[in-house]
């Protein structure tokens, strides 16, 4: 989770602009607004207070999205084809939520409480509770081990758990721990170690760490990640320094690096469209589609307020928003559609 006391100063400066006939501030001065390849399907209210949202996760067989309303001490689960929220799952502080349709559970970092909950995706209640550090933030899953890895940002670790949700092990990184991700090609880990600008790549049948790569050059605090691992790319969101990084899962080599919106948060793909989706502390959300060589920007504006997670159904490549304060006032989902 990014700065949002920097973002908040950033937003300061706003001028008017539109997103598919839908009025909108634009980018604040010092950054060049592209538009963006997406038009306004709907907006749904959601339940709760006006307060932050943060990760979200799509289980596209269920028709299902966790949103995690994180201020709020709820993981509200979406109806994708009704457009209404269906059930709210009491999870205190949470941040990072992950759908796992193969084991029909969902993992939850209830932060405030220090734990990890495992979720029964078809009655949506709470079956465990795992100890996961001082502030479990993002997670990822690994189909082979079956095991949940969980960044745990402030303690510095991975913490392990297993496929019914308890503590295996932790896994040391040295420095603060940002987003992970599975890598279906490799059977590795990546995980961002955000305050020594490196990628830590993790083997997880031995739970042991195995390199780190590093980033210095490209990289300042690099929080946000995403594995694209069909086509060997993984892409790195430095919040520092406002950049995205490409890096080559062959060689494990930055190729790219691209300006994004201040404070880079949330990563979301569409593996059909081969377009990426960079959303941004500072409200400034960025798209991307993948070529042979990297990435090129598509469109880069300002959506809204701390419109820093993104989610996209793989399926109708719809793309989520939760909004903290919408155009009625209190919160909402954003629905929008690609162009073409």
């Amino acid at each position: 989770m990014s700065d949002r006391g920097k973002a908040a100063a950033r937003l300061a400066v706003v001028v008017g602009g539109c997103l598919g006939g839908t009025a909108v501030a634009a980018a604040p001065a010092h950054r060049a607004d592209m538009g963006l390849p997406l038009y306004e399907v709907a907006r749904v209210e959601l339940p709760g207070p006006r307060n932050r949202f943060d990760y979200q996760s799509i289980d596209p067989k269920a028709e299902r999205l966790y949103i995690s309303h994180m201020n709020a001490d709820q993981l509200l689960v979406f109806d994708l084809k009704r457009r209404k929220v269906v059930k709210i799952i009491a999870a205190p502080g949470v941040h990072g939520v992950l759908a796992v349709p193969r084991l029909r559970r969902v993992f939850a970092s209830a932060t405030n409480a220090r734990e990890v909950l495992t979720i029964d995706a078809r009655t949506a209640t709470v079956v465990a509770h795992a100890p996961a550090g001082d502030y479990p933030d993002g997670l990822a899953y690994d189909p082979l081990d079956r095991r949940v890895f969980v960044s745990d940002e402030s303690g510095g670790v991975e913490t392990v758990l297993d496929g019914t949700g308890h503590r295996i092990t932790t896994i040391p990184l040295g420095g603060d721990a940002g987003n992970v991700q599975y890598d279906a090609g490799s059977g590795h880990l990546l995980v961002d170690v955000q305050s020594r600008n490196e990628v830590a790549i993790i083997d997880p049948t031995a739970d042991k760490l195995l390199r780190r790569v590093s980033l210095p050059r490209y990289c300042q605090h690099d929080h946000g990640l995403l594995v694209d691992s069909p086509r060997r790319l993984a892409f790195v969101a430095c919040d520092g320094n406002a950049t995205l990084v490409t890096l080559d899962l062959r060689t494990m080599q930055p190729i790219g690096h691209a300006a994004v919106g201040d404070d880079p948060d949330v990563l979301a793909l569409d593996p059909t469209l081969q377009r990426l989706y960079v959303s941004a502390e500072s409200g400034i959300v960025a798209v991307f589609k993948e070529t042979k060589h990297g990435l090129t920007k598509l469109g880069q504006s300002f959506l809204a307020p701390y419109a820093h997670t993104v989610a996209v159904d793989p399926t109708t490549h719809l793309v989520y928003f939760p909004l903290e304060q919408g155009s009625r006032g209190g919160p909402e989902l954003l629905i929008l559609r690609p162009t073409r």
